[in-house]
């Protein structure tokens, strides 16, 4: 048995992310990279909804509910709460799981799964789109209320969150909440892949990588760039969304070169092709997932700094502001220009990230299933 899933064997764990299998985002990878495999960090009953195209490859461990109408707001949501539950209650036997690990505050997943098994233990996992969601959608923000008051613990992954947390839900008793930052593959960290040598260049190469949603920046991350001379702008998202996104390149003047959205290894080798990730959210972020999986390959990180980042990165990156151009163009031509600047920044990546092995998190979060169950 892998030696990591021996130590963190606790309580079977039910839980379900209602969202289809192949999403993009940090909150699934996390999830499947902790209930899903061979032998899962976590043990787990973990659900998602069927794919919206049958030809995604499932992971060991993964279920699918066959569950339609996933939606935010008003009795169409009501109707999809009481459908997933139904599923969930035919799918699993509450004599086999131990505690619930609930997938965010809000969306549909979490009040199913309470309702599917009301006597297990519950500890509720707050992602950061569960917060931006209840800040947007009043019916969210009452989910999130209710599930934060029937969750036994709260697990956030960075000190801002719980802040964010507690403005939405202000009554919430804050004994429950739990710091256990997310993490990153161990074997990420172990045996990183090697960035092949680069000759000395003029231009510095950067990295986009994740979700083009409102939330996180893109647009003026873009806008920025059009008056910065020198770099190489490449990134990786849904393909779908760098389309919607192409109009606002071809405006601003900007060529970027289109990645695709790359599976993790994939992804992993494309750090290394690269000399910094910029990362231009608006509002917050639970952790930042992805900057510290570039930092683990080597790669720079230039991030706005929001609540969440902030916290993640600290001194290891650099933060910028993407949404003034000048103050954008000084930090890229400091890292073209400064001698060794760019290989201190590398080390201090190396060691923020050796900090958030996902090992930890599991053995964490199975050690507040002890508590619990």
């Amino acid at each position: 048995m892998n030696p990591v899933a021996q130590h963190t064997a606790g309580p079977l764990a039910a839980t379900c992310l209602d969202l289809p299998a192949g999403s993009p985002g940090g909150s699934v990878e996390l999830f499947l990279d902790l209930y899903t495999g061979d032998q899962p960090l976590v043990p787990a009953r973990a659900f998602m909804l069927g794919p919206s195209t049958p030809r995604h490859r499932l992971p060991t461990g993964l279920d699918l509910l066959t569950v339609a109408g996933k939606c935010l707001e008003g009795p169409a949501f009501g109707r999809y709460v009481a459908a997933l539950r139904k599923a969930l209650a035919v799918a699993i036997d509450p004599a086999q799981i131990g505690v619930l690990h609930l997938q965010h505050l809000a969306f549909g997943a979490t009040p199913a799964l309470i309702r599917a098994l009301p006597s297990h233990p519950r500890i509720a996992l707050v992602h950061g789109t569960d917060l931006i969601f209840a800040e947007a959608h009043r019916d969210q923000l009452q989910v999130l209320r209710e599930s934060a008051r029937a969750a036994d613990a709260i697990v956030v992954p960075t000190g801002a969150m719980a802040d964010h947390l507690l403005k939405l839900a202000p009554q919430l008793d804050r004994r429950k909440i739990s710091h256990i930052p997310w993490g990153i593959p161990d074997h990420l960290l172990t045996d990183p892949p090697t960035r092949p040598a680069r000759a000395a260049s003029s231009h510095l190469r950067l990295l986009y990588a994740g979700r083009l949603t409102a939330e996180k920046g893109v647009e003026a991350l873009v806008k920025s760039l059009s008056r910065v001379p020198s770099i190489e702008l490449s990134i990786a998202a849904p393909r779908a969304q760098f389309h919607a996104l192409a109009p606002l390149l071809q405006r601003a003047g900007v060529k970027a070169r289109y990645l695709g959205w790359l599976r993790r290894p994939q992804l992993w080798r494309a750090f290394t092709e690269h000399d910094a990730l910029v990362m231009p959210s608006t509002t917050l972020e639970a952790m930042g997932l992805v900057a510290l999986e570039a930092q683990a390959c080597g790669l720079p990180v230039l991030y706005q700094p929001v609540p969440g980042l902030s916290e993640t990165l600290a001194a290891s990156g650099v933060a910028t502001d993407f949404r003034h151009s000048a103050a954008l163009a000084r930090d890229l031509d400091r890292l073209r220009t400064s001698s060794g600047l760019l290989s201190a920044l590398r080390q201090a990546g190396y060691a923020n990230a050796a900090r958030y092995p996902l090992s930890a998190t599991a053995r964490s979060l199975t050690d507040l299933g002890r508590q619990l169950a």
